[in-house]
């Protein structure tokens, strides 16, 4: 934690080390962060994995389909090699593994990547991890995803991704941000570093008692200027190295 705000990495140490494995999240523990983030989705099986692409091709040895694959199908594919020989032999991992990785008092934000099906499964693996509430944090670009997840896991904190495109003015613009929110129930805002991002949009979710994370920042002075607009937590995917460069002196 640099100040109030927390350093998360994003899907892991993924500068250094293949994303979303459990040897990317092992290393952005051992660089001191305060939390990992990561992707999930179903297979095909009803498990819940940890990949950010709908297919395998972009991080495996193999093309495969995760929606349409089950467990085991995935579990023989190579998801490190294509980061470098040391990574040779890195599985995907499923969200119960991870969950198990996660180190007393760290935090977690499950970035979900499959809709509302997706839902009973993660309330089975987060009741049979033991992982307590406040450790968790869920992430989706789909408000009604969010709003889906806070009626079966109401314990359990929620915020709205977005993303902003340019189209005479930024959209979402911050009226709409703040709409979204109110109407899925969010518990925060998880936004990238552009757009509508700014002190008064900052301020108004504080106003509202809302989270404010963002993401992916990987470069320091970028960093800077969202520790003194106070948001909750930075997404990096150069953990390590980012929270050595905050604590020196500018």
């Amino acid at each position: 934690m640099i100040g109030n705000t927390l350093i998360i990495g994003h899907r892991g140490a993924s500068r250094d080390a293949p994303e979303n494995t459990l040897a990317s999240f092992r290393l952005a523990f051992e660089q001191g962060v305060d939390g990992i983030e990561a992707d999930f989705r179903l297979t095909g099986d009803g498990r819940i994995v940890c990949l950010h692409d709908g297919r395998t091709a972009r991080t495996a040895d193999a093309d495969l389909d995760v929606a349409r694959a089950t467990l085991p199908e995935l579990e023989r594919l190579d998801f490190g090699s294509w980061k470098g020989a040391a990574w040779r032999g890195e599985r995907i991992p499923t969200l119960r593994e991870v969950l198990e990785l996660l180190p007393q008092g760290k935090r977690i934000y499950i970035e979900l990547k499959s809709g509302q099906e997706i839902v009973p499964a993660l309330q089975e693996d987060l009741a049979a991890s033991g992982v307590p509430a406040d450790q968790v944090r869920f992430l989706a670009f789909d408000a009604a995803l969010i709003k889906a997840v806070k009626g079966r896991l109401p314990g359990y904190r929620a915020c709205w991704l977005t993303d902003y495109r340019w189209r005479n003015g930024w959209h979402p613009s911050q009226q709409e941000i703040l709409a979204t929110l109110a109407d899925c129930g969010a518990d925060g805002l998880a936004s990238r570093d552009k757009g509508a991002l700014d002190a008064a949009l900052v301020g108004e979710l504080r106003q509202r008692e809302l989270e404010v994370h963002v993401w992916t920042v990987d470069r320091v002075s970028a960093a800077r200027r969202l520790l003194l607009l106070g948001v909750d937590s930075i997404m990096t995917n150069r953990p390590g190295w980012l929270r050595r460069a905050l604590e020196d002196k500018p």
